[in-house]
């Protein structure tokens, strides 16, 4: 079970067969993302006005999609940059940048150290399980 403090975010199951093995945790994707970890990442301030809100409930769905296809990209690949997901996913490389640090809260996925080319030829940090 991976805990936040006292409290437990995600429980294990060894029956699954969607559980992989990241950073010596045993997680089960299906259960993590049924749950609704992005409720960790507030989207929208308080007194933003009622679109925004509506736009944030929105993606919430789409979020954890994404977190997924980013997650088994990485897993099959192995390090890449955004530019890279966004290639071998067909993400929007914004969709997949707005979703890194999300994953890299939830200790999903790590920075390696290293920079890779992006699109634009410009260096872009590294991302892996």
């Amino acid at each position: 079970m991976l805990r936040k403090g006292n409290e437990a975010l995600i429980s294990m199951s060894a029956a699954d067969a969607t559980s992989t093995h990241l950073q010596g945790i045993n997680m089960n994707f299906k259960e993590f993302f049924s749950s609704n970890p992005l409720d960790l990442f507030p989207r929208v301030r308080k007194e933003d006005p009622i679109t925004s809100f509506e736009a944030a409930d929105s993606i919430k769905e789409v979020s954890a999609k994404h977190h997924k296809i980013i997650l088994e990209c990485l897993e099959k690949n192995g390090p890449l940059g955004k530019d890279g997901i966004a290639r071998l996913t067909g993400l929007e490389s914004n969709q997949v940048a707005r979703r890194l640090n999300e994953l890299k809260v939830m200790c999903l996925i790590v920075l390696t150290g290293n920079t890779v080319k992006s699109n634009s030829g410009r260096n872009e940090r590294e991302w892996t399980v």
